[in-house]
């Protein structure tokens, strides 16, 4: 395989989608090795039918807003691959959303669900409609617009979304309703569902947790502790509220949380009755960070910048792609942090990931730090299969073997000659090599 002619290819036949070509070529840069060392797969030209999405549907939106205007939005899913299982992957609603970031995001999640152990494929899907500043009837009518054409798309066995950013228990009820309704059939076509009604416990908590109980094993590998450290954490959704939660569970003191506004920093610790304010803050009242601040005034607001430049151990990233720049990546090592682990989907642009591992410091991508949350939707998955609900306690085991499963696998296939972990050679090289195999057995379609 020659990676750098394949990702010109790519970029000849889907131009303008950067965050795709930036997704594979981390990828291919890695596996190229692992990949060349099986003939077999160049002659099935397998590299390429693994970039390029098995199909992908996009379609209008069209919903009432409370005024009685008409709006309308684009809807997409893309299904990537379905080669280890049913695809599988989140549904996001933001402005930002189109065709390029998709695409990535279901590549991505081809290889984060190999990862999880777990028989899922990849996909994902989602809306540049935003719930910010929209009623709870607009977010309803939309999420049944929404799912109007994507009933036709899903189902348990063939494609099984979840949530991502701006779609939480509320729009996954919503659609979850619309899909009851227009198909006749309760089935486990959504995850991410309320208790009540097929969901799994510790969901909410999955990617979080996920990617502190990762961390943990990185920093075993040396011999260190998450007590007593001091951590940086952007984002304040459910990721990062969650993330936040393990971390003070584990005796970690977390300094910074932020959203799409700016950041706040907190010298005392944000602990559990900040955290406490902040679930509130934004799941109930829907408000901004920079609130935080008139509730604790020692506290201090930066407005439109990202948290990066603060001195702390550890930083785990947990709000959107390509937050942490060269800049920022050169700035978080001279501040002597130890260890970056992405609880977000690619947060760190290819420069701040070469910054990381030249520095040798603990870093590891999204696809194998954050797969917690996928890994309790499969849970959730098998759960409505067998029209069981498992404990708190089963499920967090499960996604605790899970986790260190994974870590495990990076360190196989990512340990250098040195001695040092990379983990993103590990992530790319195990999950490729699943998929890979499978493909082949599959035959050539």
């Amino acid at each position: 395989m020659d990676s750098k002619k394949v990702l010109e290819d790519l970029k000849r036949r889907f131009p303008n989608e950067p965050e795709y070509h930036q997704a594979v070529e981390e990828v291919l840069s890695t596996i190229e090795d692992a990949y060349n060392q099986h003939p077999e797969f160049d002659k099935v030209n397998l590299i390429e039918r693994l970039c390029i999405p098995d199909r992908i549907y996009q379609f209008r939106v069209t919903w009432m807003d409370d005024k009685g205007n008409i709006q309308t939005n684009m809807g997409y899913r893309v299904q990537h691959n379905n080669a280890i299982g049913p695809y599988k992957g989140g549904i996001r609603f933001h402005k930002s959303v189109n065709l390029g970031i998709l695409k990535f995001l279901a590549f991505e999640q081809t290889f984060k669900n190999s990862l999880t152990t777990l028989p899922m494929g990849g996909a994902k899907g989602g809306s540049d409609f935003s719930p910010r500043g929209k009623s709870n009837a607009e977010v309803m009518r939309f999420c049944q617009a929404f799912m109007l054409e994507l009933a036709r798309h899903i189902g348990p066995d063939l494609d099984v979304p979840a949530g991502d950013i701006g779609v939480g228990g509320r729009e996954v009820g919503f659609m979850f309703g619309a899909y009851k309704k227009y198909t006749h059939q309760f089935q486990g076509v959504l995850t991410g569902k309320g208790l009540e009604y097929g969901g799994s416990l510790i969901r909410p908590e999955a990617t979080g947790y996920g990617n502190v109980y990762f961390l943990c094993e990185m920093l075993k590998t040396r011999g260190i502790e998450l007590k007593g450290k001091s951590v940086l954490i952007s984002g304040a959704g459910n990721v990062a509220q969650y993330t936040a939660e393990k971390v003070l569970q584990l005796g970690g003191k977390v300094l910074t949380m932020s959203d799409s506004d700016g950041y706040i920093y907190d010298p005392d610790g944000i602990d559990r009755e900040k955290l406490d304010y902040i679930f509130d803050l934004k799941q109930v009242q829907r408000g901004r960070i920079k609130e935080y601040v008139d509730q604790y005034p020692t506290a201090k607001y930066v407005e439109g910048k990202k948290p990066w430049f603060e001195k702390a151990d550890i930083a785990l990233p947990s709000a959107t792609q390509n937050e942490i720049n060269e800049e920022a990546a050169k700035a978080l090592v001279a501040n002597g942090v130890i260890a970056v682990s992405e609880g977000a989907n690619m947060p760190s642009t290819p420069e701040a990931i070469k910054v990381f591992q030249q520095a040798k410091i603990l870093y590891s991508p999204g696809k194998a730090a954050n797969a917690g949350g996928v890994s309790v939707s499969g849970l959730e998955m098998s759960q409505n299969s067998e029209r069981l609900s498992w404990t708190k306690e089963e499920v967090d085991a499960r996604l605790h073997t899970i986790m260190e499963t994974i870590h495990a696998n990076c360190v196989k296939y990512g340990t250098e000659p040195d001695g040092y972990i990379n983990y993103v050679k590990g992530a790319n090289v195990a999950g490729f090599m699943k998929v890979a195999k499978a493909m082949m057995a599959q035959g050539v379609f």
